[in-house]
């Protein structure tokens, strides 16, 4: 669902930029996250080694974890926010996933409107102490996949890019798969640290967090193992545009190490995309641990 430059006009996409940043400062003020940093980057690391297994959804379809409602429901709204931003500022950046121009509405996006939604889904269904909380988890990571993908057809739409009655059921229709996908792997990881320790998801205000960050590690794990098993059909996003012909619009951008996931130089595709989700794993939870040494020092 990362939007590329050339699919909003430029006063949306400004529009965009100054609504997230507003939600960034307020996160930063009310997130209290310096004994959280270290988890946060491994988290991030997890999510952005997650995102890059595509998982084939329907006939030339692929779809991939958001990760915002997982990261909501462990960290809190503000903190997730801020974790999924690393996350999505990396992969524009870095990975040319998702345009500069309009990453603000993809921060929005994925960052803020998904958790918010996903936390508030869970919250409301009265988890993480009861049975229901695997099922709390399904509903919403779907639902934040759902939010996301409606917003970014108003988006579309607010540019004249493409007209609303098209975008809007083309993309709630095909994200509405994906999200049953993200609905799966939120539910499985809640059950999962439910089970295994309850109290994990309670998210206490002075946990330091080391049980939650020795499972993401395993997770990490696990999914740069699997990143190479990724599907090569487009995603959602990239469907709807080719099916409503807007695709030609897409811009990219001649920044970033590499593009689609693969580091360039190296001959062999599996080796050259399981070695750029690495480097943006490690840059992510080495970020988030930088961070935490360097105000660690400055309140000594």
């Amino acid at each position: 669902m990362h939007i590329p430059d050339g699919f909003l006009s430029l006063p949306v996409a400004l529009v965009g930029w100054g609504l997230t940043l507003a939600l960034l400062a307020a996160a930063l003020r009310r997130a209290n996250a310096a004994n959280q940093l270290p988890l946060m980057g491994v988290l991030a690391a997890f999510i952005f080694a997650a995102q890059a297994i595509n998982f084939p959804v329907a006939a030339g379809t692929s779809g991939h974890l958001i990760g915002a409602a997982l990261a909501a429901i462990l960290l809190g709204p503000w903190r997730g926010m801020l974790t999924m931003t690393a996350v999505v500022s990396v992969q524009a950046l870095v990975f040319q996933d998702g345009g500069l121009l309009v990453l603000g509405w993809n921060l929005f996006n994925m960052a803020a409107l998904a958790c918010f939604t996903g936390d508030l889904v869970y919250r409301r269904l009265g988890a993480p102490q009861g049975r229901r909380a695997g099922a709390a988890g399904f509903l919403a990571g779907w639902l934040s996949v759902m939010a996301a993908a409606a917003a970014t057809s108003l988006q579309l739409a607010a540019s004249g890019t493409v007209a609303l009655r098209l975008a809007l059921p083309a993309m709630l229709g095909v994200h509405a798969l994906i999200g049953v996908g993200e609905g799966l792997i939120t539910a499985g990881a809640v059950a999962f640290l439910r089970g295994v320790q309850p109290t994990v998801l309670a998210r206490p205000a002075g946990a330091s967090g080391d049980r939650r960050t020795a499972y993401l590690l395993l997770g990490l794990g696990l999914a740069l193992v699997l990143t190479p098993l990724a599907s090569a059909s487009p995603d959602g996003l990239q469907r709807v545009a080719q099916q409503l012909a807007f695709d030609v619009k897409a811009e990219v951008a001649g920044t970033g190490l590499s593009k689609g996931y693969a580091l360039s130089g190296v001959s062999s595709p599996t080796l050259a995309t399981a070695l750029a989700v690495a480097l943006g794993a490690a840059l992510l939870a080495g970020l988030g641990w930088l961070i935490s040494r360097a105000l660690a020092r400055g309140e000594s």
